[in-house]
């Protein structure tokens, strides 16, 4: 793809500021619609946007080669009536606007990239999921149902569709990895509950190159697992980290420990306990150049 306007919705945070220095670096225009713009001086232009209404944003959508919408509030929290109905409605709203303003501008983006997750599966307990897996009934499951049900309804027929659903992404600086290695190396690096429950991980950086590959390749067309190949159980993860960080065993940390700890930090225990093993088979299938295929090879790349 030769150098064109790239929008991502959403782009402020921990996936978008990587994929945007990444399209940055491939010489392309990169617009990041946001609630706080700054102005930056990496390349990217940040346009304010609530995620929800109409505004100066939408003609950055005309003529641009490619739309990206991360946009959505994190499940990293407790899973409280009022905090549930703002992450479903941070998504569901960030969809409709965008397919409200395609519908407005005179050349819609060729490509709409949607962020999704393997939550979409809900527990798969041993069982691999692969993108023909039937959907979870958990509370997550039914939210990641809904916001993919929003873009295949969107009217926007000159617009190639790609949907990822997000594993857990491994990045040196933000996300959940500091957090874990913090406790590691404060020798709390033992596995959560019975460390049977599986973790579909990613690498960033094979994240981003995912998310390249679904702007630039016109044959990526429907939903992609964009996970690893090799998932691991939550005790095999925290062994490979402890083995990273130079660190000993650790005693696994029971359920009630888990659940209370996870309240005291403000976040769900629920997001540790479930197990999501789950298989890019259609990445695999195009011959996607995974760069980090062991968890152990990319935790010594961003715990080094």
């Amino acid at each position: 793809m030769s150098a064109k306007r790239i929008v991502i919705a959403g782009g402020s945070g921990f996936i978008g500021t990587a994929l945007a220095h990444e399209l940055v670096r491939r010489g392309h225009e990169v617009i990041v619609l946001t609630r706080r713009a700054r102005r930056r001086g990496d390349g990217v232009r940040e346009v304010v946007w609530d995620g929800e209404h109409a505004g100066d944003w939408i003609p950055f959508l005309d003529g641009a080669a490619a739309l990206v919408n991360l946009t959505g509030r994190s499940i990293n929290c407790r899973h409280t009536p009022e905090n549930l109905r703002e992450i479903i409605a941070s998504r569901l709203h960030s969809v409709n606007a965008l397919a409200a303003a395609l519908a407005l501008v005179k050349t819609p983006p060729r490509v709409w990239v949607q962020a999704s997750a393997t939550g979409y599966y809900g527990d798969t307990n041993d069982q691999v999921a692969d993108e023909t897996f039937s959907a979870g009934g958990d509370t997550l499951a039914d939210i990641c149902q809904q916001w993919e049900a929003v873009l295949a309804a969107a009217n926007v027929p000159t617009t190639r569709k790609v949907t990822l659903r997000i594993g857990f992404v491994l990045g040196r600086e933000s996300g959940a990895l500091p957090v874990l290695s913090k406790l590691t190396k404060c020798f709390l690096g033992g596995a959560v509950g019975n460390g049977r429950q599986y973790l579909s991980w990613i690498h960033l950086a094979d994240l981003v190159q995912m998310f390249v590959a679904a702007i630039e390749n016109e044959k990526l067309v429907g939903t992609f697992n964009a996970v690893a190949p090799n998932p691991v159980t939550n005790a095999e993860f925290m062994r490979e980290l402890r083995r990273a960080l130079d660190r000993p065993w650790s005693p696994p940390a029971p359920v009630f420990a888990v659940k209370f700890g996870s309240w005291l930090m403000g976040s769900e225990a629920s997001l540790a306990l479930v197990s999501q093993r789950c298989a890019p088979q259609r990445f695999l299938a195009t011959g996607f150049p995974f760069q980090f295929v062991e968890l152990a090879q990319a935790l010594r790349n961003l715990c080094g």
